[in-house]
Parts: C-alpha cells; sequence; structure tokens
C-alpha cells in the first residue's frame, strides 16, 4: 500500500485527522482540490473542548492569538427587546468554555504542524475522481484540477492511482467520497438563506459589538458577532422576493450596515460578502468497508449552535486514535463501528438545537412572531438541553449495563508541574489515553495491566508527591475534580473524554475491561507487549 490513510479534503475536519495520523506515526496522503487553504472566515466560533483538539493538532497559542472568550449569545426580537441568552461563560478542557475567533489563524497553525511531519503527504490542487476498494484496501484514481477561463474547476488529463489501507472523505457537504459509495442522505429539511458579510474593523466597534446577537425580526432576520478581536460579522436572512446577486454587491452591504448599524467605510472594511443556503442532512452510513466520512460529508447543520466544524473536529479526533490502533494491529477492524454509534447520537442532539434555534431565528410571520415574543415574556420557553456526551461505544459500562459516572464526559485539563517543566497537563504529561489519580494507583496494577499501559502509551499521572508519577496540580484544577466528582481516579481517551471514573482501587478492573473493546480476539499478547500482528 502507498499510503495507511488518505483523507480527502483539507479543511478543519482534515486537517485534524491528518496531523493526529501524522503525529502518531502513520503514512498519510491528504488530496484537496483547492490549491491553497481557504485564507477567510467560515468558522468563526469554537468551545473549549475544540481548543483542546486544536492543542493537540497544532500550536494553539498560534491559533488563538486575536481569539476572545465570549460569555452569551443573545437573541432579541426585531424591537431589540432580549428574548434568550445562551450562556457561554465559564471553563471547558483547560480554556475558556466559548471563543470567537478568525478560522485562518487555525488552519495555519495545524498546517504548520502538518507540514513538519515527513510521513505526511499534502496535495493540494489534486481532486480525487474514483475509488473503489477490497478486502485489503483503498484504490484512487487522482487528478490535477485547473481552472478554466470561465473560473470553473475543470479536470486534467494527469491521472494517477493511489492505495491505502484506509480513507476518509473529509471533503465537505458535497462530498465527492459519500457519492462514491453511493450512501444517501436523511434531509432534516432545512433551507435558510442568508447573506453574510465578514469585515475587519478599521477602528474598535465599541462595547455593543463585542456580544453575538441575533436579532429575530420577522421583517428581515439578521445578526451579527465578533470574529476575534479585530473582525466583525453580519448576517441578514433572504427573503422571498429578495436578489440574492444585488444583496452580494458591495452598494448593498453599505446601504445595510449604514442603516442598520450606523457603519460605514470609515469603520470596516469587507473581507467577504457571500449568499449561504443552510442544510441539515445526515449521511445514513458513515462508513462502507474501508472508507469512512466525517464533517460535512457526514453530517451538516445550520450555524445557530456554532457547532458545525466543531462536530467536524471532534469526528477526526475521535477516528484518529481509533484508526491509529487498527493499524497498529492493536484492535479489530470492528473497533471502527464505534466511531459512528459514539459522533451519531453526539451530532444529533447538536444539529436538532440548531434546528430548532433557526425555528427562532427564521420566523417572519408578524402574528407567530409576537405570540412568541409573549411566550418568551412568561417564561415559557423550555430551556436548551444539556451538551452531549458519549454513552455508547468505547466507553465504560456497569454489570449492569448501565453507562457508569461521569463516562462519555469531558477530562479536566489543568496546568501541572514536573520537575522544572509546568504547563498544560497535555503538554507536560501527553495527550493521549490517561490514567489520573489522586493516589498512586500504579502500585495497585498486576504485570499484565503495567504492559496494557505500554502497549497503549497511557501516561500516569499521580498527585501524591513523591511517586514516580507524580505531577504537581500547579492551579488546584484535578483537586477541584475530584472534590466535585467523589472521585479520585479517571481513564480519559485520546479525545479527551473519560472512558472511566471511580476510586483508584477500581482502576485494575477499569483497565481489565478497557482492554475487551480495543483487543480483538486472540491479540491480547500483542497488545500486551506492543507487538504488531
Amino acid at each position: 500500500m502507498d499510503f495507511d490513510v488518505v483523507v480527502v479534503g483539507y479543511g478543519p475536519t482534515g486537517l485534524v485527522l491528518a496531523s493526529a495520523l501524522g503525529k502518531a506515526g502513520h503514512r498519510v496522503a491528504v488530496f484537496e482540490r483547492w490549491p491553497a487553504l481557504y485564507g477567510l472566515p467560515r468558522l468563526t466560533h469554537i468551545d473549549g473542548e475544540t481548543a483542546r483538539i486544536i492543542q493537540s493538532t497544532g500550536d494553539v497559542d498560534q491559533a488563538l492569538r486575536e481569539a476572545s472568550a465570549a460569555e452569551a449569545y443573545e437573541w432579541r426580537n426585531g424591537a431589540g427587546e432580549l428574548l434568550l441568552t445562551v450562556d457561554w461563560s465559564g471553563q471547558s478542557s483547560g480554556y475558556a468554555a466559548h471563543y470567537t475567533m478568525y478560522q485562518p489563524h487555525i488552519e495555519d497553525a495545524i498546517d504548520q504542524r502538518v507540514r513538519r511531519c515527513p510521513n505526511v503527504q499534502v496535495d493540494q490542487g489534486t481532486g480525487v475522481v474514483a475509488l473503489d476498494q477490497d478486502a485489503d484496501g483503498v484504490r484512487l484514481v487522482v487528478r490535477p484540477w485547473r481552472r478554466d477561463r470561465d473560473d470553473q474547476w475543470s479536470a486534467g488529463a494527469e491521472d494517477r492511482t493511489v492505495t491505502a489501507r484506509y480513507v476518509v472523505g473529509a471533503d465537505g457537504a458535497n462530498s465527492f467520497v459519500r457519492t462514491a459509495l453511493g450512501i444517501e442522505q436523511v434531509d432534516l429539511g432545512v433551507e435558510d438563506c442568508w447573506l453574510n458579510v465578514d469585515t475587519e474593523c478599521v477602528h474598535p466597534l465599541g462595547q455593543e459589538f463585542q456580544v453575538s446577537r441575533q436579532f429575530c425580526d420577522p421583517e428581515q432576520p439578521n445578526m451579527f458577532m465578533p470574529i476575534g478581536k479585530f473582525r466583525q460579522r453580519f448576517e441578514v436572512s433572504v427573503r422571498p422576493g429578495d436578489d440574492p446577486g444585488e444583496m452580494e454587491t458591495a452598494d448593498w452591504a453599505w446601504r445595510w450596515l449604514r442603516q442598520r448599524h450606523g457603519l460605514g467605510p470609515e469603520d470596516l472594511r469587507i473581507l467577504r460578502q457571500i449568499v449561504y443556503t443552510f442544510s441539515a442532512r445526515t449521511a445514513l452510513s458513515w462508513r462502507r468497508g474501508r472508507v469512512l466520512l466525517a464533517g460535512d460529508a457526514a453530517h451538516t447543520m445550520p450555524p445557530y449552535m456554532g457547532q458545525g466544524a466543531c462536530s467536524g473536529m471532534r469526528d477526526s479526533i475521535t477516528l484518529s486514535w481509533k484508526l491509529d490502533l487498527v493499524l497498529r494491529g492493536f484492535a479489530d477492524e470492528t473497533l471502527l463501528d464505534t466511531y459512528e454509534a459514539e459522533r451519531r447520537p453526539h451530532v444529533e442532539v447538536v444539529q436538532q438545537c440548531a434546528i430548532e434555534l433557526g425555528k427562532i431565528a427564521n420566523l417572519k410571520d408578524r402574528e407567530a412572531a409576537a405570540i412568541r415574543d409573549a411566550a418568551f415574556r412568561r417564561g415559557e420557553v423550555p430551556p436548551m438541553p444539556p451538551f452531549p456526551t458519549i454513552s455508547g461505544g468505547v466507553v465504560h459500562h456497569a454489570p449492569d449495563g448501565e453507562l457508569s459516572p461521569l463516562a462519555g464526559t469531558l477530562a479536566p485539563q489543568g496546568v501541572v508541574g514536573s520537575g522544572t517543566v509546568s504547563g498544560r497537563f497535555d503538554d507536560v504529561v501527553g495527550g493521549g489515553f490517561n490514567l489520573v489519580s489522586a493516589r498512586d494507583v500504579r502500585a495497585r496494577l498486576s504485570g499484565e495491566q503495567q504492559e496494557l499501559l505500554t502497549a497503549l502509551d497511557m501516561s500516569v499521572a499521580t498527585l501524591t508527591p513523591g511517586t514516580p508519577d507524580s505531577v504537581e496540580d500547579v492551579e488546584g484544577t484535578y483537586a477541584r475534580y475530584f472534590a466535585d466528582t467523589a472521585a479520585d481516579t479517571f481513564i480519559s481517551r485520546p479525545d479527551f473524554h473519560l472512558y472511566w471514573a471511580g476510586k483508584a482501587e477500581d482502576a485494575p478492573a477499569a483497565l481489565d475491561a478497557l482492554r475487551i473493546p480495543l483487543c480483538r480476539t486472540g491479540a491480547q499478547t500483542a497488545v500486551a507487549t506492543g507487538a504488531d500482528t
């Protein structure tokens, strides 16, 4: 095989996957038909979990150098009356719970990490035009793409064939990979059309524009939000009868910005102006043999939760460690089935929340909008559901089949010290599998369990001074977490979700249970010794 994994598509989903697999040492090729990174903001919001994913796959401080922590997302009616505040405050995964940020900085930071991996080949300006697979691998035909005189992509004649053990289609909502596999989608009936105007601020616009605000105005729904510290997004609904082509002109944008917000060229510089149609679709299957789908190729959602790209990056960080174990012979291919089993329910909750918020944002009937506003005033609108966690797949279950407490939730990340080094936990201890305890848990493990730690490259961190694995809990993050949860030990996965949490004396049994979904029948020795099979 030419490669272990071919990644088709090099947006945020493909970038994270290429970086994570490259860091793991696998032979990776990326094929992206566009000749360069997009270079403009589409993604403008991430959460703390996504920031931790970026930390794992790029220079997060560079990526977020102009980001701003976001405290709230306000929903107001046409008169400006506050209907709903989505609380974005707090902390998650060692970061602020939510950020507004500039997407090119994130893509550049991860791309630079990818380029430093000699085992990763990035081929931009090259599209995949055919693929087929058998029991041993996948064969792809790739072709350079050139613009013709009408500024449309046209195929060149220099086809070549590459082979890979696995292929991941991260090639967007119009995925060639998904189409080539013949996988259909479920359409959830969203078709909201909005004009997007992204701008760079000539000077600070004032405190009003530092909060994300959705105006649920039946006359013409609109919104604005900061793009980090120095840029601003404005969006306007395209109504029946509006001319999308006219709305994409600079004259239209300046008229709108002046009338609605009192802003003009002396305040802003337009970076991008485009009409989008939002959709909500889900592929019926995210895997066909040795080919898998991730990001928008697997699922799309309207932007009202700010979770579209975040969901794609979650797909990639989860899929990367599962592919790693399979490629190393530590797990059977059936482990890849847990990818969709874990990610699909998570995505569906976020997707449905975004759809429901979109119904609020796009309500254009004045009478219905008045009824909506009155319901909000009376407090009769149900609260947002809790953000989803992982409930199936590789998470610990009690003997009765119930999900163990805290399993599937996010692991904390704090600042720790080890010797003369201090910093974020993943940078100091490691961001793969982790066994973290307030007590000396290693002394409780059998030889076979110790070997499993080695085989999985699982780091051990103990808050007890004087132990071989001791780290200093510099800011008390882990002490607070254990006090709040009544656990004193946890096992976390490379995608930062907890496999298990509980008491140190139960950690050996939890490790034995972890072996079951990870290790194929007959491969226990290979996993224990780290040998390839």
